[in-house]
């Protein structure tokens, strides 16, 4: 077997030169392009020389637990069951203006694509909550509404906690983390654990605190956001495991939560009358605009113009995720939510608190998405192709 070869600083963040090695790469359905990760021990990874036969790709190095390495890479091109080799190089550092960049600016991050601003995490001006603003799509294209962040001529004004892309929940113990007048909790971002650029994507690693009003903390989070650049459009990863700290932590049925963005007001599927407008939403199970409120789905597209071109957002739910496929907080004025609690308020079929869901103390609870944020409808971006990439990733042999 050819083993590969990788240096790492003592953050785990830097690409020395190095050559990688050859993978094949097996796919259980076609596949345009997905990123795809391996974990490799680091101890027994040596260099290799490109192979005749093998497409060359850039690859991106971690550091893993337990001695391992992680190597990430693109694979593009992929045929239902058959074999496909990759070279793997993973000796390209990150430049500015290539792969994708993250910076840190005062207190805040940002994503940087192709030398061009994708998202910026803000942890300074949210009154109870981190959030990105502004996101893009590809085309440099503003997905999200500006309001309340940013003041535009004409924009809806309704709900000023719908700041851009964010994670929280209404009711946690009781307290409501959503909104963000009167007595509400807040989530307190406390530290950077890493950012790291690359060829292939960039990472951000954050530490955050759950805090009620009388400033006790309940639970603490860890977040990991990846960003990948791919021809189809940029892909976000986002995973957040929540601890309960000083007790049993609960999150509570209601539909207001959890994981959401609000999109842009020219994406807007009605209005407040519901009037149907330009934008569409759909689901993994063919529902469509209002009626995909509620509904449970492996994943759900949100799209619609932004400056005369047609761009969306797909959001995925992990099948490894807690009431996979999860429900949907979507409204066709522009909030695009996974909610997996609020049952009861989606459904009064259920009994009230029937979306409870406890978390022991000291114990944690992981969520996992992954965005599309793409060009075109749901079917030119191939959203399923996408989707089945996601939950039923391709097979990967090192040689």
């Amino acid at each position: 077997m050819r083993t590969l070869f990788f240096a790492l600083s003592l953050l785990g963040a830097a690409i020395l030169p190095a050559r990688a090695g050859v993978v094949t790469v097996t796919a259980p359905d076609d596949v345009r392009e997905t990123p795809v990760s391996l974990l490799l021990p680091e101890a027994t990874v040596k260099s290799a020389p490109a192979v005749t036969g093998a497409d060359a790709i850039s690859g991106q190095i971690e550091a893993a637990e337990n001695g391992q390495v992680r190597l990430t890479f693109i694979a593009r091109d992929l045929k239902k069951g058959v074999p496909r080799r990759f070279s793997v190089d993973a000796s390209m550092p990150a430049v500015p203006g290539l792969g994708v960049e993250v910076k840190r600016v005062g207190e805040n991050a940002e994503f940087w694509i192709g030398g061009k601003l994708f998202t910026r995490y803000d942890v300074t001006t949210g009154p109870n909550k981190p959030y990105f603003y502004p996101v893009f799509a590809p085309g440099n294209l503003q997905i999200v509404r500006h309001w309340p962040v940013e003041k535009t001529e004409g924009e809806t004004t309704d709900h000023p906690h719908h700041r851009g892309l964010w994670f929280t929940h209404g009711k946690v113990n009781g307290v409501d983390f959503w909104t963000e007048k009167g007595e509400v909790g807040k989530t307190m971002h406390t530290a950077y654990d890493m950012l790291q650029s690359g060829p292939v994507y960039g990472l951000m690693r954050t530490r955050t605190n759950w805090v009620k009003p009388n400033g006790t903390k309940i639970a603490e989070d860890s977040r990991d956001i990846r960003v990948y650049d791919l021809n189809s459009g940029y892909v976000m990863d986002f995973a957040v495991t929540v601890k309960a700290v000083g007790g049993p932590l609960v999150f509570g049925d209601t539909k207001e939560g959890t994981f959401a963005l609000r999109m842009a007001d020219s994406m807007r599927a009605a209005d407040d009358k519901g009037k149907p407008l330009a934008g569409h939403i759909i689901n993994a199970r063919g529902d469509k605009q209002a009626a995909a409120w509620g509904k449970a789905a492996e994943w759900c597209d949100y799209y619609g113009p932004v400056d005369g071109q047609t761009v969306g957002v797909a959001i995925f739910d992990d099948p490894k995720n807690p009431r996979h496929p999860t429900t949907w907080h979507v409204r066709d004025y522009g909030l695009f939510a996974v909610n997996p609690f609020g049952l009861h308020d989606f459904d009064k079929k259920n009994p009230a608190g029937a979306g409870d869901l406890t978390v022991p103390v000291g114990q944690s609870i992981t969520f996992r998405y992954r965005l599309l944020f793409h060009k075109g409808t749901p079917d030119e971006a191939r959203v399923v192709e996408f989707w089945q990439a996601f939950a039923n990733p391709p097979a990967v042999r090192v040689e």
